[in-house]
């Protein structure tokens, strides 16, 4: 059976720009075949506005999202496979989704690219998980510190090991 990765890019795409809002997806730069601007990925990520109004040639096929934008006003081709993606979003409101870099919606041809990609480094994969803010992912240990309440700045991501 086909990834369904693809399909559910494109749906959340879609949703986004209809609710007039500003898809970011968040992209494994270290991922074979990921082609984005040097020197813009921090920590082996990053981050693209993909805003119809921030892109041209804006494509999401079963294998790559590919598209053109500016990077410091020169024009840049990027090209980023599917099982790159590791999360897409609204940036004003965060809603969206995050994909695990192992998660079983990956095709077996991209699984195969990672275990070859693995093999190159001894580093562990990161996983990136949601974050709910209002469900606690774990029972309340009372030596913890209390939760702080969300900040009202804009979203953002945080990788959990």
């Amino acid at each position: 059976m086909n990834s369904s990765r693809p399909y559910i890019l494109r749906a959340l795409h879609q949703w986004i720009v209809d609710n007039e809002c500003t898809p970011h997806i968040l992209v494994d730069a270290n991922y074979p075949q990921v082609k984005v601007p040097p020197g813009y990925a921090a920590d082996g990520q990053i981050v693209l506005n993909t805003a119809p109004a921030a892109v041209r040639y804006f494509e999401i096929d079963n294998q790559a999202v590919s598209f053109e934008a500016l990077f410091s006003g020169a024009p840049f081709s990027l090209y980023v496979p599917i099982a790159a993606v590791l999360a897409i979003y609204a940036r004003e409101n965060g809603q969206g989704m995050f994909f695990d870099a192992h998660s079983d919606v990956l095709a077996d041809d991209d699984e195969e690219l990672l275990d070859e990609s693995a093999s190159d480094t001894d580093e562990p994969p990161t996983i990136l998980h949601a974050v709910d803010s209002e469900t606690p992912a774990d029972p309340i240990d009372p030596d913890d510190e209390p939760p702080k309440p969300p900040s009202s700045g804009r979203p953002s991501l945080r990788i959990i090991k």
